[in-house]
């Protein structure tokens, strides 16, 4: 790391660590809060963000069944927060893995089994810190539990899953050695410092507005990088269980990993920026810009996802389909890649039952079997995967017309 890169308007100090040839320098990020001015400008990008998260939270609170919305984009979030780090997966692969058929034989290239494990894990943690937020406020404790799940059983677990570093790390090309670091963290006894002062400025009144806290916290976290591995997952799980954890959403149905994946050259620039030249304020318009962004996006897929909703329970209806149908179409949201066993078990029902309500889907089109493998065939809702992923835009109006042409 370059110690001359870092200007007087630094946000932390640079420090010299060791002595002779094996010294190096490494970045200290200060406490929070920044000295940021809200700008006219920025307060604009702030209202914005705040105004299309604010009708994301509405249609949260409205909708009937909130894990409608709630599964499959935490999913896609999984597979986006994890195609950062590298990963191959795709949600059609991820939906594969937990209705056990890994991974679409003939129909799609298998991925490495360790890439989705990375991507169900991601989804794992998510839940967990969720569930964890109603007895456990935000806390170093907390973080370390998600990472714990975060890094269970992949790459990276022999780094200490669950635990805070105990040594130097960096970041950098790959393989470069700690010379040859782009951006060092701070050591073990600066690092367990910052980490005090984050979880401190969580819990403390602030005078900046929430959505502003985040994108300092979001930069916190990741300028500290206290696991060995993982950092960046767990930076952007925790904009999402910050959202609900203060309220800003019901749900966590907001996620900035597509917004990041998209610009990943303006996010590392940006976050650099803030630690060599303490440029708060572009990161925070960014941030923020990704906020509203993502929040209509959302509002958007959410609305095809219950118009879909609609048109399929219409056609199922018209062909008189019992309520046992209506169920499974229901759970197609939740689980658009199934197997007759598994939908069975979703319905509570037996094989027969099941593999007849799985016809009826198939008739108007919501279904299709995709994979044949022994005895295990199993089906994908197309459909939910085309709208969650956004691959659905360009044939909305001709799939709902093929829809009512079934009827």
């Amino acid at each position: 790391m370059k110690p001359e890169a870092f200007t007087e308007q630094a946000a932390g100090r640079v420090i010299r660590v060791g002595q002779g040839e094996v010294a190096y320098h490494a970045f200290v990020p200060a406490p929070l809060p920044p000295a940021l001015t809200l700008d006219p400008d920025l307060i604009l990008t702030l209202s914005d963000a705040d105004r299309a998260l604010g009708e994301l939270a509405g249609l949260g609170r409205a909708i009937a069944n909130p894990s409608l919305l709630v599964r499959p984009f935490m999913r896609q979030e999984a597979v986006l927060s994890s195609r950062i780090e590298g990963t191959q997966a795709d949600l059609a692969d991820l939906y594969g893995y937990e209705a056990g058929q890994l991974l679409l034989p003939g129909v799609r290239p298998r991925k490495q089994a360790s890439d989705v494990r990375e991507v169900f894990n991601y989804v794992q943690a998510m839940e967990y810190g969720l569930e964890r937020l109603e007895t456990l406020p935000l806390s170093q404790r907390l973080i370390r539990e998600v990472h714990a799940r975060l890094m269970d059983g992949v790459r990276g677990d022999t780094a200490t899953p669950g635990e805070f570093r105990r040594s130097q790390n960096w970041i950098g090309p790959p393989g470069c050695l700690l010379a040859q670091a782009s951006y060092v963290p701070p050591p073990v006894p600066e690092m367990a410092e910052a980490l005090d002062a984050l979880e401190k400025y969580l819990h403390e009144g602030s005078a900046y507005p929430p959505l502003v806290r985040l994108a300092c916290i979001h930069y916190q976290f990741e300028a500290i990088h206290p696991f060995i591995d993982g950092n960046g997952r767990v930076g952007r799980l925790l904009v999402p269980l910050l959202m609900v954890s203060w309220g800003l959403l019901p749900h966590p149905l907001l996620y900035l990993s597509v917004y990041f994946e998209r610009r990943r050259e303006d996010y590392y620039r940006l976050l650099m920026a803030v630690s060599t030249h303490g440029d708060w304020r572009a990161w925070t318009s960014f941030f923020l810009q990704g906020v509203a962004a993502q929040a209509r996006d959302a509002v958007a897929r959410a609305k095809r996802l219950q118009d879909l909703q609609a048109d399929w329970r219409d056609a199922l209806q018209r062909k008189r389909a019992s309520a046992l149908v209506l169920r499974l179409a229901d759970a197609l949201f939740e689980r658009p890649i199934l197997t007759i066993p598994v939908a069975a078990e979703v319905l509570s029902t037996s094989y027969p039952s099941a593999k007849a309500a799985v016809a009826k889907l198939e008739a108007i089109g919501a279904l299709r079997q995709v994979a044949a493998e022994g005895t295990a065939k199993t089906y994908e809702a197309a459909r939910i995967l085309d709208i969650v992923t956004g691959e659905d835009e360009s044939e909305d109006a001709m799939q709902i017309k093929e829809i009512g042409q079934k009827l």
